[in-house]
Protein backbone atom coordinates (compact mmCIF):
# COMPACT_ATOMS: atom_id res chain seq x y z
CA UNK A 1 0.00 0.00 0.00
CA UNK A 2 2.67 2.53 0.62
CA UNK A 3 4.36 1.34 -2.34
CA UNK A 4 1.48 2.02 -4.31
CA UNK A 5 1.16 5.48 -3.08
CA UNK A 6 4.29 6.45 -3.54
CA UNK A 7 4.12 5.57 -6.60
CA UNK A 8 1.24 7.28 -7.52
CA UNK A 9 2.90 10.34 -5.82
CA UNK A 10 5.83 10.13 -8.35
CA UNK A 11 3.73 9.55 -11.35
CA UNK A 12 1.98 12.71 -10.54
CA UNK A 13 5.10 14.46 -9.65
CA UNK A 14 6.11 13.45 -13.49
CA UNK A 15 2.78 14.27 -15.12
CA UNK A 16 3.27 17.91 -13.68
CA UNK A 17 7.17 18.28 -14.82
CA UNK A 18 5.90 16.58 -18.29
CA UNK A 19 2.80 18.99 -18.33
CA UNK A 20 5.00 22.21 -17.67
CA UNK A 21 7.13 21.39 -20.70
CA UNK A 22 4.19 21.31 -22.55
CA UNK A 23 2.88 24.68 -21.48
CA UNK A 24 5.81 26.23 -22.89
CA UNK A 25 6.04 28.41 -25.13
CA UNK A 26 9.24 27.28 -27.31
CA UNK A 27 8.29 29.75 -29.85
CA UNK A 28 8.32 32.69 -27.84
CA UNK A 29 11.99 31.39 -25.93
CA UNK A 30 13.50 31.02 -29.37
CA UNK A 31 12.54 34.21 -29.90
CA UNK A 32 13.91 35.89 -26.73
CA UNK A 33 16.98 33.94 -26.87
CA UNK A 34 17.30 35.41 -30.92
CA UNK A 35 16.49 38.34 -29.61
CA UNK A 36 19.51 38.54 -26.81
CA UNK A 37 21.84 37.14 -29.37
CA UNK A 38 21.18 40.04 -32.29
CA UNK A 39 21.28 42.67 -29.15
CA UNK A 40 24.96 40.90 -28.03
CA UNK A 41 25.76 41.30 -31.63
CA UNK A 42 24.50 44.87 -32.13
CA UNK A 43 26.19 46.01 -28.89
CA UNK A 44 29.85 44.17 -29.48
CA UNK A 45 29.76 45.63 -33.35
CA UNK A 46 28.85 49.01 -31.78
CA UNK A 47 31.85 48.76 -29.25
CA UNK A 48 34.13 47.72 -31.36
CA UNK A 49 33.43 50.81 -33.77
CA UNK A 50 34.03 52.95 -30.79
CA UNK A 51 37.04 51.24 -29.95
CA UNK A 52 38.46 51.46 -33.50
CA UNK A 53 37.39 55.32 -33.65
CA UNK A 54 39.20 56.43 -30.48
CA UNK A 55 41.63 54.96 -31.64
CA UNK A 56 42.38 56.47 -34.58
CA UNK A 57 41.45 60.08 -32.98
CA UNK A 58 44.14 59.32 -30.36
CA UNK A 59 46.49 58.47 -33.38
CA UNK A 60 45.61 61.24 -34.94
CA UNK A 61 45.86 63.84 -32.06
CA UNK A 62 49.48 62.57 -31.08
CA UNK A 63 50.69 62.77 -34.71
CA UNK A 64 49.61 66.28 -34.40
CA UNK A 65 51.31 66.84 -31.53
CA UNK A 66 54.34 65.75 -33.16
CA UNK A 67 53.90 67.40 -36.12
CA UNK A 68 53.74 70.89 -34.09
CA UNK A 69 56.25 69.59 -31.29
CA UNK A 70 54.08 69.62 -28.65
CA UNK A 71 56.70 67.52 -26.81
CA UNK A 72 60.50 67.70 -27.73
CA UNK A 73 60.80 64.22 -26.99
CA UNK A 74 60.05 61.93 -29.73
CA UNK A 75 60.11 58.73 -27.07
CA UNK A 76 58.35 60.56 -24.37
CA UNK A 77 55.54 61.16 -27.05
CA UNK A 78 55.41 57.36 -27.73
CA UNK A 79 55.68 56.86 -24.04
CA UNK A 80 52.04 58.63 -23.48
CA UNK A 81 50.75 57.62 -26.57
CA UNK A 82 50.98 53.89 -25.73
CA UNK A 83 49.50 54.17 -22.56
CA UNK A 84 46.71 56.34 -23.24
CA UNK A 85 45.72 53.74 -26.02
CA UNK A 86 46.19 50.90 -23.70
CA UNK A 87 44.02 53.08 -20.82
CA UNK A 88 41.05 53.33 -23.30
CA UNK A 89 41.43 49.80 -24.99
CA UNK A 90 40.90 48.42 -20.78
CA UNK A 91 37.84 51.29 -20.21
CA UNK A 92 36.10 50.03 -23.51
CA UNK A 93 36.95 46.78 -22.65
CA UNK A 94 35.21 46.99 -18.96
CA UNK A 95 32.09 48.86 -20.14
CA UNK A 96 31.37 46.60 -22.96
CA UNK A 97 31.52 43.55 -20.49
CA UNK A 98 28.58 45.16 -18.09
CA UNK A 99 26.86 45.90 -21.39
CA UNK A 100 26.83 42.50 -22.19
CA UNK A 101 26.08 41.45 -18.38
CA UNK A 102 23.13 43.29 -18.27
CA UNK A 103 21.63 42.78 -21.66
CA UNK A 104 21.64 39.03 -20.94
CA UNK A 105 19.86 39.56 -17.47
CA UNK A 106 22.45 39.37 -15.05
CA UNK A 107 22.21 42.02 -11.88
CA UNK A 108 25.50 43.48 -12.11
CA UNK A 109 24.94 46.30 -10.01
CA UNK A 110 23.51 44.61 -6.89
CA UNK A 111 26.44 41.75 -7.22
CA UNK A 112 28.73 44.71 -6.82
CA UNK A 113 26.60 46.37 -3.90
CA UNK A 114 26.09 43.05 -2.57
CA UNK A 115 30.28 41.68 -2.84
CA UNK A 116 30.78 41.83 0.57
CA UNK A 117 33.30 38.77 1.11
CA UNK A 118 34.54 38.59 -2.41
CA UNK A 119 35.04 42.29 -2.73
CA UNK A 120 37.46 41.28 0.18
CA UNK A 121 39.28 38.34 -1.00
CA UNK A 122 39.23 40.22 -4.89
CA UNK A 123 41.44 42.82 -2.79
CA UNK A 124 43.77 40.95 -1.35
CA UNK A 125 44.35 39.24 -4.56
CA UNK A 126 44.96 42.45 -6.29
CA UNK A 127 47.45 43.88 -4.30
CA UNK A 128 49.91 43.12 -6.79
CA UNK A 129 47.94 44.55 -9.38
CA UNK A 130 47.41 47.80 -7.38
CA UNK A 131 51.37 47.74 -6.96
CA UNK A 132 52.03 47.03 -10.60
CA UNK A 133 49.62 50.07 -11.63
CA UNK A 134 51.43 52.76 -8.28
CA UNK A 135 54.92 51.44 -9.37
CA UNK A 136 53.98 51.85 -13.24
CA UNK A 137 52.46 55.36 -12.70
CA UNK A 138 55.68 56.80 -10.65
CA UNK A 139 57.90 55.13 -13.69
CA UNK A 140 56.06 57.40 -15.71
CA UNK A 141 55.78 60.43 -13.14
CA UNK A 142 59.72 60.35 -13.01
CA UNK A 143 60.42 59.40 -16.44
CA UNK A 144 62.83 56.72 -15.80
CA UNK A 145 61.66 54.90 -19.47
CA UNK A 146 60.17 55.65 -22.63
CA UNK A 147 59.07 54.07 -25.77
CA UNK A 148 62.45 53.23 -27.67
CA UNK A 149 64.84 53.68 -24.51
CA UNK A 150 67.64 51.11 -24.46
CA UNK A 151 67.36 49.98 -20.80
CA UNK A 152 68.68 47.22 -18.57
CA UNK A 153 65.69 45.95 -15.99
CA UNK A 154 67.79 43.58 -13.59
CA UNK A 155 69.16 40.84 -15.95
CA UNK A 156 67.01 41.82 -18.84
CA UNK A 157 68.59 44.41 -21.35
CA UNK A 158 66.98 45.68 -24.56
CA UNK A 159 64.61 48.43 -25.98
CA UNK A 160 61.43 49.89 -24.20
CA UNK A 161 58.01 48.75 -26.85
CA UNK A 162 55.80 48.99 -24.47
CA UNK A 163 54.84 51.01 -21.25
CA UNK A 164 51.41 49.29 -19.69
CA UNK A 165 50.08 50.41 -16.60
CA UNK A 166 50.75 46.65 -15.44
CA UNK A 167 53.70 45.44 -17.67
CA UNK A 168 56.56 47.31 -19.89
CA UNK A 169 57.50 45.27 -22.38
CA UNK A 170 60.88 45.14 -23.18
CA UNK A 171 62.50 43.89 -26.45
CA UNK A 172 65.82 42.09 -26.30
CA UNK A 173 69.18 42.11 -28.97
CA UNK A 174 67.89 38.28 -30.03
CA UNK A 175 64.42 39.66 -30.35
CA UNK A 176 62.65 38.26 -27.44
CA UNK A 177 59.65 39.95 -25.87
CA UNK A 178 59.92 40.44 -21.95
CA UNK A 179 56.89 41.33 -20.06
CA UNK A 180 58.16 42.23 -16.60
CA UNK A 181 55.27 43.26 -14.09
CA UNK A 182 56.25 47.04 -12.89
CA UNK A 183 56.42 45.95 -9.76
CA UNK A 184 59.48 44.33 -9.87
CA UNK A 185 61.24 47.29 -11.46
CA UNK A 186 63.39 48.31 -8.92
CA UNK A 187 66.87 49.75 -10.17
CA UNK A 188 66.46 50.80 -13.93
CA UNK A 189 69.37 51.19 -15.96
CA UNK A 190 69.33 53.97 -18.70
CA UNK A 191 71.41 53.91 -21.38
CA UNK A 192 69.41 56.22 -23.92
CA UNK A 193 69.59 59.49 -21.93
CA UNK A 194 73.17 60.72 -22.47
CA UNK A 195 75.82 60.22 -24.76
CA UNK A 196 77.82 57.29 -24.66
CA UNK A 197 81.55 57.26 -23.95
CA UNK A 198 83.36 54.82 -25.31
CA UNK A 199 87.04 53.11 -25.73
CA UNK A 200 88.02 52.02 -29.02
CA UNK A 201 91.67 50.75 -28.25
CA UNK A 202 94.53 49.60 -30.75
CA UNK A 203 96.44 46.15 -29.73
CA UNK A 204 100.08 47.52 -30.80
CA UNK A 205 103.29 45.58 -30.55
CA UNK A 206 105.92 46.45 -27.93
CA UNK A 207 108.51 47.53 -30.81
CA UNK A 208 105.73 49.85 -32.24
CA UNK A 209 106.58 53.54 -32.73
CA UNK A 210 104.09 55.54 -30.53
CA UNK A 211 105.06 58.88 -32.41
CA UNK A 212 103.74 57.23 -35.22
CA UNK A 213 100.46 55.26 -34.27
CA UNK A 214 99.51 59.19 -32.67
CA UNK A 215 99.89 61.27 -35.63
CA UNK A 216 98.39 58.07 -37.77
CA UNK A 217 95.59 58.17 -35.41
CA UNK A 218 95.41 62.16 -35.35
CA UNK A 219 94.90 62.24 -39.07
CA UNK A 220 92.09 59.73 -39.16
CA UNK A 221 90.34 61.81 -36.50
CA UNK A 222 90.63 64.65 -38.56
CA UNK A 223 89.12 62.91 -41.57
CA UNK A 224 86.42 61.11 -39.74
CA UNK A 225 85.06 64.05 -37.44
CA UNK A 226 83.15 65.52 -40.13
CA UNK A 227 81.58 62.35 -41.93
CA UNK A 228 80.55 60.97 -38.58
CA UNK A 229 77.22 62.62 -37.21
CA UNK A 230 76.92 60.90 -34.08
CA UNK A 231 80.07 61.87 -32.85
CA UNK A 232 79.26 64.05 -30.43
CA UNK A 233 82.89 65.77 -29.05
CA UNK A 234 86.49 65.43 -30.87
CA UNK A 235 87.97 61.75 -30.04
CA UNK A 236 90.35 62.06 -27.12
CA UNK A 237 93.47 60.32 -27.61
CA UNK A 238 94.77 58.73 -24.08
CA UNK A 239 97.97 57.00 -25.78
CA UNK A 240 99.17 53.60 -24.56
CA UNK A 241 97.56 51.85 -21.55
CA UNK A 242 97.25 48.14 -21.07
CA UNK A 243 94.17 46.02 -20.88
CA UNK A 244 94.48 42.72 -19.78
CA UNK A 245 98.46 42.83 -19.49
CA UNK A 246 98.12 44.00 -23.25
CA UNK A 247 99.51 46.61 -24.56
CA UNK A 248 96.96 49.27 -26.15
CA UNK A 249 96.55 52.57 -27.70
CA UNK A 250 93.64 53.98 -27.05
CA UNK A 251 90.88 56.68 -28.07
CA UNK A 252 88.16 57.61 -26.58
CA UNK A 253 85.03 58.70 -28.41
CA UNK A 254 81.88 60.14 -27.20
CA UNK A 255 78.67 59.44 -29.24
CA UNK A 256 75.05 59.32 -29.20
CA UNK A 257 73.65 56.07 -27.41
CA UNK A 258 72.71 53.20 -29.51
CA UNK A 259 75.48 54.00 -32.18
CA UNK A 260 78.70 53.27 -30.03
CA UNK A 261 79.18 49.74 -31.76
CA UNK A 262 78.60 51.43 -35.20
CA UNK A 263 80.95 54.10 -34.26
CA UNK A 264 83.91 52.62 -32.89
CA UNK A 265 83.94 50.09 -35.41
CA UNK A 266 84.32 52.41 -37.78
CA UNK A 267 86.99 54.47 -36.12
CA UNK A 268 88.61 51.06 -35.80
CA UNK A 269 88.77 49.74 -39.16
CA UNK A 270 90.27 53.16 -39.98
CA UNK A 271 93.09 53.03 -37.83
CA UNK A 272 94.06 49.44 -39.33
CA UNK A 273 93.85 50.22 -42.73
CA UNK A 274 96.22 53.42 -42.17
CA UNK A 275 98.78 51.92 -39.51
CA UNK A 276 98.29 48.91 -41.73
CA UNK A 277 99.89 50.71 -44.60
CA UNK A 278 102.22 52.45 -42.39
CA UNK A 279 103.89 49.00 -41.65
CA UNK A 280 103.22 49.50 -37.98
CA UNK A 281 103.50 46.22 -36.14
CA UNK A 282 100.45 45.74 -34.64
CA UNK A 283 99.84 42.46 -31.73
CA UNK A 284 97.60 39.78 -32.01
CA UNK A 285 98.02 37.94 -29.01
CA UNK A 286 94.20 39.75 -27.90
CA UNK A 287 91.29 40.77 -29.00
CA UNK A 288 91.42 43.90 -32.44
CA UNK A 289 89.28 46.31 -29.76
CA UNK A 290 87.92 46.55 -26.50
CA UNK A 291 85.30 48.54 -26.17
CA UNK A 292 83.82 50.24 -22.08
Amino acid sequence: MIVGAANAQLNKQLEQVRQAFTDLSWEQISRQILNKLLLIFITAALFFIILWLGRVIINHLFRESNKYQLLRNKNRLATIRALTLNIYRYTCYFFFLYAILSEIGVPVGTLIAGAGIFSIALGLGAQGFVSDVVNGFFILLEQQLDVGDTVELGQIKGTVTALGIRTTQITSADGTLNYIPNRQITIVRNFSRNDVVTNVDIFIAPNAKIDQVKAIVDRVNTQLIDTTPDLQAAPVVVGPVTVNAQLVFRVTITVTSGSQSTVSSKFLAAYLRELHAAHVPLSWEGREHHEN
